[in-house]
C-alpha cells in the first residue's frame, strides 16, 4: 500500500480520513435498506432507511408552486437515492469523518424562466412560463457534532437560508451524486473516456508511477492528458498545468510579489487537491447558467486563485490569476474542484471496488462484479497479546467483558496498589485504558475502539449491536470526547437504526 502522496491524488492525511468515512459513514445495511425501498417505489421509506429526515410534502409543493412543479419534484423523488446522497455529502475533515455542518445543498431547480436546465446533462423540466424558481435541497446537520441526519426539504429561491452563498453548494449540475438514473454519469465526471479512467488501466487496476506520461501525450488519449496535467501539478509547474488544461494564465499575477515571499503563488495552488481538468469542464457550465461570472478557489490568507471567462459566450475559455485575498466572486463548489476520494482509496489499496457504494462502483469500475458495499464489523473479536510482568498474556472480549488472565485475588491486589498510587501495568493497564480512555491500548485494540465510536457517531446501531453480540465490552470510553459508548449513542444518534 502506498504511504506517500500520489500524483493526482489527495493529501496523505485526507486519505486516512476518507477511508474511515467510506467504512463507517454509510454502512452496508443502510445502503441495502434504502435501495430496496427505492426500487419498491417508496422514497419516504428509502429516506428513513438512510437516516435522512423529510421536511417536504408534495401537496404543499403543489399548493405553493403549482401542479407542474409538484409533478416534477415527485418524479425526482421517485429516483432519489438518499444513501448515495449521504455518501457524497461534504465532510468536515478537520473534525474527522462528520458531515460539514450548516450546509444547504441544491439538488434540483424548478421554475424560474420556464424550465430547469442541467448544465450539459441533457435533461429539462418544462413549467409554466414565469413561475418562480424553487429547489429540492438537502440540509446537513447544524453542526458537525450534531446527529448525522440530513434533512430533505423544498424551498423557494428567496428562502433566507439561501442568501449566505458560502454555505450553499449547487449540485443541480451533478445529479449523479443523488439521482439513481444519473449515477453512471460519475464516470464522465471523473474524466473517464476512451475506455479508461485517468490513473487506471482499462480493466480498472491502478497505473504505477512509471506508467504515467513524462511528456505531453497529445489529444488522442484524454485520460493520459489528464494524467499529464496532474504530473505538471506534482512537479510544481502550476502555470504549465493551467496552460495544458486550456486556462489562460495572467503571468504578471503569477510572478513573485515580495510581500508573499519566494514561491508563494505556486504554493497556494499546489497545496490544493485540485482536479484541474474537471474544473475546466464544469466551471464554464456554471458561468453559462448564471451561477456567477467570477469564481474563487479557496487558498490561504496570503492569496487565492480567481477564475473567470476569458471572453463573451458560453464557449469562452477560462482565465486565471493569483491575487491577494478578496471576497469578490463566488467560491467554486467543492465537488467541482476537489479530487474524488473513492478513486484515491482504490489507487492506494485501502478499498477495493467491491467495498464502494454499489452505484459508485458500477459507474467507476463496471467490471468489478458483485459489489457488497462497505464491510460490516467483525463477528468474532480475536484476543490480543499483551506484555505483562515479563510474560505474554492473551486479553480478549467475552460476554460483554474485557477478560484478563488473572485471578480474582490478583485483581484485588492490583486494585489495592492502584488505590495507594502504584503504577498500573500489563493487562491491568489495558483494561484501565479501555474503560477510561486514558493511557495506551495495545496496537491491535486501537482500531477496534476507533471503529466502535465511528459507528456510534454515524448512528450505526446494527453495527454496534453486532460488536456487542461478538462480546465487546460496552464500558469503552472515547479518548477524544470522554464519552462512554452508551452516552454517545444517546447524544449523537437518537432514533437511528
Amino acid at each position: 500500500m502506498s504511504r506517500g502522496p500520489l500524483v493526482g491524488g489527495l493529501p496523505v492525511e485526507e486519505v486516512a480520513l476518507w477511508h474511515r468515512v467510506r467504512r463507517f459513514a454509510v454502512p452496508r445495511w443502510m445502503i441495502e435498506g434504502a435501495t430496496a425501498a427505492r426500487l419498491a417505489g417508496d422514497w419516504r421509506a428509502a429516506c428513513a432507511a438512510a437516516a435522512v429526515d423529510v421536511a417536504l410534502d408534495p401537496a404543499r409543493i403543489g399548493a405553493a408552486h403549482g401542479d407542474a412543479v409538484r409533478d416534477a419534484a415527485e418524479a425526482d423523488l421517485a429516483h432519489l437515492a438518499p444513501d448515495l446522497l449521504r455518501w457524497h455529502l461534504p465532510r468536515a475533515l478537520v473534525a474527522g469523518t462528520m458531515l460539514m455542518g450548516g450546509r444547504v445543498v441544491l439538488l434540483a431547480r424548478y421554475g424560474g424562466g420556464g424550465h430547469e436546465r442541467e448544465h450539459g446533462y441533457g435533461r429539462e423540466h418544462r413549467h409554466e412560463p414565469g413561475s418562480p424558481a424553487s429547489y429540492l435541497v438537502a440540509r446537513t446537520p447544524p453542526a458537525w457534532d450534531a446527529p448525522q441526519r440530513p434533512v430533505l426539504d423544498f424551498v423557494a429561491a428567496d428562502d433566507p437560508g439561501l442568501r449566505r452563498a458560502y454555505l450553499v453548494d449547487d449540485w443541480t449540475a451533478a445529479r449523479h451524486f443523488w439521482d439513481a438514473r444519473y449515477a453512471p454519469q460519475l464516470r464522465a465526471w471523473c474524466g473517464g473516456a476512451a475506455g479508461r479512467l485517468p490513473f487506471f488501466r482499462a480493466d480498472g487496476t491502478p497505473l504505477g508511477a512509471r506508467e504515467l506520461p513524462d511528456t505531453e501525450p497529445g489529444p488522442a488519449d484524454p485520460a493520459a492528458r489528464e494524467e499529464w496535467i496532474a504530473v505538471l501539478q506534482a512537479r510544481g509547474d502550476t502555470v504549465g498545468a493551467f496552460t495544458a488544461a486550456g486556462v489562460e494564465v495572467d503571468p504578471a499575477t503569477w510572478a513573485l510579489p515580495a510581500r508573499w515571499g519566494p514561491g508563494q503563488p505556486e504554493a497556494i495552488v499546489s497545496a490544493l487537491p485540485l482536479d484541474l481538468p474537471r474544473l475546466v469542464r464544469e466551471l464554464p457550465r456554471l458561468i453559462a447558467a448564471g451561477y456567477a461570472a467570477r469564481f474563487r478557489l479557496p487558498g490561504t490568507y496570503r492569496g487565492e486563485v480567481v477564475l473567470e471567462a476569458a471572453g463573451p459566450g458560453a464557449g469562452a475559455a477560462l482565465r486565471a490569476q493569483v491575487t491577494s485575498y478578496t471576497s469578490t466572486g463566488a467560491t467554486v463548489p467543492g465537488m467541482v474542484w476537489r479530487r474524488v476520494p473513492d478513486l484515491q482509496l482504490v489507487r492506494t489499496g485501502r478499498l477495493t471496488p467491491e467495498e464502494l457504494h454499489p452505484l459508485v462502483a458500477a459507474a467507476l469500475f463496471p467490471a468489478a462484479g458483485l459489489v457488497a458495499g462497505p464491510p460490516g464489523p467483525a463477528s468474532v473479536l480475536e484476543p490480543v497479546r499483551v506484555r505483562c510482568r515479563g510474560e505474554w498474556h492473551l486479553v480478549g472480549f467475552r460476554d460483554g467483558e474485557l477478560r484478563i488472565p488473572h485471578s480474582a485475588r490478583e485483581q484485588q491486589r492490583e486494585q489495592a496498589l492502584t488505590a495507594l498510587g502504584g503504577a498500573v501495568s500489563g493487562c491491568f493497564a489495558v483494561r484501565r485504558a479501555w474503560a477510561t480512555g486514558q493511557g495506551r491500548l495495545p496496537r491491535a485494540l486501537r482500531p477496534l475502539r476507533r471503529e466502535v465510536f465511528e459507528r456510534a457517531r454515524h448512528g450505526d446501531t446494527p453495527g454496534i449491536d453486532a460488536l456487542l453480540a461478538a462480546g465487546l465490552d460496552p464500558a469503552v470510553r472515547d479518548p477524544e470526547s470522554g464519552d462512554t459508548l452508551a452516552r454517545m449513542l444517546e447524544r449523537l444518534a437518537p432514533g437511528a437504526g
